[in-house]
C-alpha cells in the first residue's frame, strides 16, 4: 500500500519546494488523524489486555506501548512473551516486521531533506502504517505542511498509549477480545486508508504484485517475512514502471 503514490513523491516536491515546519501543521495532522486514531484505540485495547494476560503490569504496558509505538512489533513480542524471556528471539522477528519502516521513510525522503535533522528525526518516531499513509495523501495533494506527519503522530500514540492501559487495567474483566471483534478494527482502519490511496488502473499491478507475492511469502516462508517481501515487491514494480 502506498508505493504507487511514492513514486510520485519527488515530481510533488519539485511542484513547490517550501516546506513549512509549523504548529498550524501540527494541530492539522493531529485533528485529521483523530478518526483513524479511534480505531488504533480498538487495536491498543487487545494489546493491553493481552499484555497483562502475559503478566505485564499496566504501567509497564503502558510504557512499551509509550516507548515503542509499534502495534505488531509489540504484539509479536507479547506472544512470545514468557519465562525465560526470548531475548533473541523477541528482537529478531519485530525487526524483520519494522523493516517496513525503511521503504516508508524513504518514501518519505522528498519531505524529510528539506525539514532539519531533529523535525526529520522527531517526526520519524511518531511514525506509523496510518498516519504515515495520510502522510502520503498529503504529498499527492501538494500539501507542503512539513509538521503533518508529527501532528498525526501524536494523535496515535496518545490513543494508543490510553487505549493500552484501558486494555490492561480491564483486561480480566474483557478476557478474550477476539470475541467482541476488536481484533478487526486495525483492518478496517488499513481498508479504509486503502481506499483513499487506490488511484485506478495505475494501482492494480504493483497492489497485485505486492498481494501475490505477500501470500506466496506467508506460505512459503517463517515468520513474518511477507510483510517486508510484499512491500518490496510492489516497490520494485512501481519504481521499474515509472522509470519507463
Amino acid at each position: 500500500m502506498g508505493t504507487d503514490a511514492a513514486s510520485r513523491l519527488s515530481s510533488t516536491a519539485e511542484t513547490d519546494s517550501t516546506v513549512q515546519f509549523s504548529f498550524a501543521g501540527i494541530r492539522a495532522g493531529f485533528v485529521e488523524c483523530i478518526p483513524v486514531a479511534l480505531g488504533v484505540a480498538g487495536y491498543g485495547i487487545v494489546f493491553g489486555v493481552l499484555a497483562r494476560q502475559a503478566g505485564l503490569s499496566i504501567v509497564e504496558s503502558g510504557l512499551m506501548s509509550a516507548t515503542v509505538l509499534a502495534g505488531a512489533a509489540q504484539l509479536i513480542a507479547i506472544n512470545l512473551w514468557e519465562t525465560p524471556l526470548p531475548v533473541s528471539t523477541i528482537i529478531g522477528t519485530t525487526a524483520i516486521v519494522n523493516l517496513r519502516y525503511v521503504l516508508m521513510g524513504a518514501a518519505l525522503r522528498p519531505w524529510f531533506k528539506q525539514l532539519s535533522p531533529l523535525e526529520a528525526y522527531v517526526s520519524v518516531f511518531f511514525t506509523a502504517d496510518e498516519n504515515w499513509a495520510l502522510t502520503i495523501g498529503q504529498l499527492k495533494s501538494g500539501e507542503q505542511k512539513g509538521a503533518y506527519l508529527l501532528g498525526s503522530g501524536l494523535t496515535i500514540w496518545l490513543f494508543w498509549v490510553l487505549a493500552t492501559v484501558i486494555g490492561a487495567v480491564a483486561g480480566g474483566a474483557i478476557g478474550d477480545p477476539t470475541k467482541y471483534g476488536l481484533d478487526f478494527v486495525l483492518t478496517a482502519v488499513f481498508v479504509a486508508i486503502a481506499v483513499e490511496l487506490w488511484e485506478g488502473q495505475s494501482s492494480i499491478l504493483p497492489w497485485g504484485t505486492a498481494l501475490a507475492i505477500a501470500v506466496l511469502s506467508a506460505q512459503v516462508l517463517p515468520g513474518r517475512w511477507y510483510i517486508l517481501l510484499g512491500g518490496l515487491a510492489g516497490f520494485l514494480v512501481e519504481v521499474i514502471r515509472f522509470d519507463d
